[in-house]
């Protein structure tokens, strides 16, 4: 897993651990991790209008709805500002400056094959019945 991927996973580890294990709770943490995330990078006014136009997608009476922003959306936007403090938000001040990004050069030799010598359309050698371009070849 990448460091982006990792980073994601560390911070939604407090939703994740909540779940019961199935697939439809582990993507329904996720989900709130990531909305979490993006209300995170808002600034305060924007954010409490985001959560007050979601209100109603949640299905959820004030109380729940209350109760879910103070124990999920909140300290989630804490943990947010705590792990990754140097990110910037959206319309914050250093969204004014000019920020350059420092260009990477393309690397010019081909990365290592997962199978050498397998073309690229052909059945992928890991036997998951795709194309070598599409699985193993990516």
């Amino acid at each position: 897993m990448g460091i982006i991927a990792e980073s994601i996973v560390a911070y939604a580890q407090p939703l994740l651990d909540e779940t019961d294990g199935s697939i439809e709770d582990m993507e329904r943490a996720l989900s709130f991790a990531q909305l979490c995330w993006n209300l995170a990078l808002l600034p305060e006014e924007e954010r409490e209008e985001s959560l007050d136009e979601m209100r109603q997608s949640f299905e959820m009476d004030d109380a729940e709805f209350e109760d879910f922003r103070q124990s999920v959306v909140l300290p989630m936007i804490r943990r947010h500002h705590d792990m990754f403090p140097d990110m910037p938000s959206y319309g914050s001040a250093s969204d004014a400056k000019t920020t350059t990004v420092r260009e990477v050069p393309l690397s010019k030799t081909p990365r290592a094959q997962r199978y050498p010598g397998t073309g690229r359309n052909a059945p992928c050698p890991c036997n998951s019945g795709k194309k070598y371009k599409h699985c193993c070849g990516q």
